[in-house]
């Protein structure tokens, strides 16, 4: 589930506690968390409703500030159900307190260089994840296709690979490409230095 910004400051603050979808199918199920620029979503509930279900205060508490604003969003995507989904913010993404962890110990950066090895070994290309990293390291503000082309790979399986090296804590989104986090430069750093 995307959120526009205003939506996402409403999450924030509170005063956004519903959203509305018409999806085919639901994509979301109550206890599914979402990363969003403003932190973790949890999605509390989804209904499906009928349009005239929809009251004034829905709209309000989904962020919108009439009717015909919600049903010209929703009228973007005219086929599927209407589902009404409930949700709040739990808390800050975990893993910008995981990038900032820069001192890493020898059992830490052991750690992650096993979780490493584990997902090169996942792959069918080989291990892949310290070059990446280094290339990062070298050029960072890159845009991901002029990493793919460094690395003779295809764009969209390079942001999938960054973005598991995301999820770990290692790499950071920018406006345009990447950059190490502290706690990827450190990993980086014990990488070069065991000659990974």
């Amino acid at each position: 589930m995307l959120f526009k910004q205003k939506v996402l400051e409403g999450i924030a603050d509170g005063s956004v506690t519903l959203a509305f979808r018409r999806w085919k199918r639901c994509a979301v199920r109550p206890g599914s968390r979402l990363r969003t620029a403003v932190g973790v979503v949890e999605i509390d509930a989804v209904t499906e409703v009928s349009d005239d279900t929809v009251t004034l205060d829905d709209i309000r508490r989904a962020g919108y500030a009439s009717p015909d604003d919600l049903w010209k969003e929703l009228a973007r995507f005219p086929e599927g159900s209407l589902y009404r989904i409930g949700l709040h913010l739990t808390g800050s993404d975990p893993r910008i307190a995981l990038r900032e962890q820069g001192d890493l110990d020898a059992d830490e950066a052991a750690e992650v260089r096993a979780e490493l090895a584990r997902i090169d070994s996942a792959g069918r290309r080989g291990p892949w994840t310290a070059s990446l990293l280094r290339l990062i390291q070298e050029l960072p503000a890159t845009p991901a296709a002029v990493l793919a082309e460094r690395l003779g790979r295809d764009t969209p399986a390079l942001k999938r690979d960054v973005r598991k090296l995301k999820e770990l804590g290692l790499t950071e989104s920018l406006g345009t490409g990447y950059r190490l986090s502290p706690r990827g430069d450190a990993v980086a750093r014990t990488l070069n230095a065991t000659g990974e």
